[in-house]
């Protein structure tokens, strides 16, 4: 294949010099972090862990960071088009309850506990049974979902620069390999805190620029019900309501109704995701002491609340604003239609494409160019993550504990290194399977109501419950992640069968994915309490630093008030319950 086909010339804008140079800067920026750290990431707590010396701002922005990459900034645009600011729920009640219970009340066990990782705390809990379900599991997702980053990445590179996507999925990823592979988690904390400022300098132009074109919030309102109308959806008023319209199922464009968001998404999938998933709680893991661990969430959960600006509001602004080269509003469509083959004849654009869209539409030179940069951040941030967990839980978590038990912190660091490269091959080509979805996210929700969801039943009752025994455990955990696929399989070979596992006909794929995490994390708690009312739990003394009740945490009472991550807690949680009736 030679360059001047991986280079097609089919763009919507042209890059000016400026752009260019921002670009081509910004990838040499990240090498050369990655170049620098590599000294001081020689060994398994260096390279995995970052030392355990971020502090609290720090860790707490790699954390937030490490959750805004391309999928987040492109994934819930094109939600947002498809649902309308129903998305908002998964950055508002599907997110801040979750980063404070994990701030308050989980943060201590993992620190005091010194864990590696979320499978390696079932390991000291349950023992190797459950640790190997949740690794392999965990290792398998991670794989997937740095695919669906690279997917995104090209997405971007497809609509503004015209370039073929294998050649897009290939400059990107590798340039994430070599900056993981040099400096491990170190160097992945540092690229996300300068891609968190860059995201947010380059992704503010849309929702700025947006705003003032619509006419402010009541304008963009007005004009998304008479798009909507004159299209003839149904109920196009629910597209800007977050609440008021979630009484049944067929009030709102996902299908769903209060259950399904409160229980499926704050309750179950929010906190397995912001409190099991490693990508996230592996950078918190790398502050210097508990009140750094513990103020690191709540500093993530300030600036979560705020991220629908630049991810929510572009998807809002595309279903009254977006235009084809006609004039005409232009209406996306799901991916697995855009990409088909008469899709791609007709020239249609999918729900994914509609930031990359906005940003053609907004931005000139230089503007562009930070852009597009913000967005390459975002895609970088997203894969970095996910490839410096699955390293470490492979290494430490597979490999020095199923297959070489002896191995050396040499080794260790080598072998991370190693399957760095091979994690990030393997992506590019789960890549490639996010073509067949409607759109990223319903996918991405998919996978956690597959692995996440049953995880987080597992290790809450681990946690809070010191009767919990191994083989409950594991038991529990493998009952769940099976009934979750299980359903999901299901309903694809029986549509009808929807009726049941999401209470409605008129579920769409994120309603069906909320009720299926809802179900197999219940059955995952069920099946863990039955079964370990008929075994015999670990003694009192196996337990300590691991359960809640038999673990000393340490107080925060010789800090201020203004120290005091409890204090900051309660700030965050009240504007949060503002946000959600301002726009009820």
């Amino acid at each position: 294949m030679n360059l001047a086909l991986l280079l097609s010339s089919s763009t919507l804008v042209h890059l000016s010099p400026v752009d260019l140079a921002i670009i081509i800067f910004y990838f040499a920026l990240v090498l050369g972090i990655g170049l620098y750290l590599k000294g001081q990431a020689n060994t398994g707590e260096d390279f995995f862990m970052a030392g355990r010396e971020m502090t609290a701002w720090v860790a707490g922005l790699a954390f937030l960071s490490a959750n805004l990459g391309s999928l987040e900034l492109m994934g819930w645009a094109g939600n947002s088009y498809k649902y309308g600011i129903l998305a908002a729920h998964w950055y508002w009640i599907g997110a801040i309850p979750a980063m404070l219970f994990l701030a308050l009340v989980m943060m201590p066990f993992y620190h005091i506990c010194k864990t590696h990782s979320v499978p390696g705390y079932l390991k000291l809990r349950y023992g190797p049974g459950a640790q190997a379900i949740s690794s392999i599991s965990f290792a398998f997702m991670t794989v997937l979902m740095s695919g669906i980053n690279m997917y995104a990445m090209a997405v971007v590179m497809r609509v503004v620069l015209g370039w073929n996507i294998t050649f897009s999925i290939l400059i990107s990823s590798i340039t994430v390999m070599i900056y993981v592979a040099l400096g491990g988690l170190r160097s992945a904390i540092f690229n996300e805190v300068l891609q968190f400022f860059l995201i947010w300098a380059g992704a503010l132009l849309i929702p700025i620029l947006g705003l003032i074109e619509a006419g402010g919030w009541s304008g963009l309102k007005a004009k998304i019900l008479q798009n909507l109308t004159e299209q003839h959806v149904a109920n196009p008023g629910a597209y800007t309501h977050a609440w008021s319209t979630l009484g049944t199922f067929t009030d709102n464009p996902m299908g769903i109704n209060w259950v399904g968001i409160v229980f499926g998404l704050g309750a179950v999938i929010s906190m397995g995701y912001w409190t099991t998933d490693f990508l996230v709680v592996q950078r918190v893991l790398s502050a210097k002491d508990l009140r750094s661990a513990k103020l690191a969430p709540i500093i993530g959960a300030a600036f979560k609340m705020m991220v629908p600006l630049i991810v929510i509001l572009p998807g809002l602004l595309g279903l009254a604003l977006l235009r084809d080269p006609q004039g005409q509003l232009l209406r996306l469509v799901p991916a697995d239609l855009a990409w088909s083959p008469a899709g791609q004849a007709q020239g249609l654009h999918g729900y994914d494409e509609v930031l990359p869209l906005m940003l053609a539409r907004y931005c000139g030179p230089g503007l562009l160019g930070l852009g597009i940069t913000a967005l390459v951040a975002g895609f970088m941030s997203g894969m970095a993550g996910n490839v410096s967990a699955f390293t470490t839980v492979w290494t430490y978590d597979i490999y020095a504990t199923l297959i070489n038990k002896n191995a050396s912190d040499e080794t260790k660091v080598r072998m991370g290194r190693w399957v760095t490269v091979i994690g990030v091959i393997i992506s590019i080509g789960t890549a490639f399977l996010v073509m067949q979805a409607q759109s990223i996210m319903d996918y991405v929700q998919a996978l956690f109501s597959f692995f996440i969801a049953p995880l987080f039943g597992t290790v809450i009752l681990g946690m809070l419950w010191k009767r919990t025994t191994p083989a409950g455990g594991w038991t529990g955990l493998l009952a769940g992640t099976l009934s979750s696929v299980g359903m999901y399989v299901w309903v694809k070979l029986d549509p009808g069968a929807v009726r049941y596992v999401a209470l409605s006909m008129e579920a769409q794929d994120q309603a069906q994915n909320m009720f299926r995490a809802l179900w197999c994390c219940l059955i995952c708690v069920i099946v863990t309490v039955v079964v370990s009312y008929l075994t015999k739990p670990k003694p009192e003394s196996e337990l300590k630093d691991l359960v809640y009740g038999l673990t000393p945490i340490p107080k925060d009472d010789h800090v201020s008030m203004f120290h005091s991550p409890v204090f900051w807690g309660a700030i965050v949680a009240v504007a949060f319950v503002i946000l959600q009736i301002i726009f009820w």
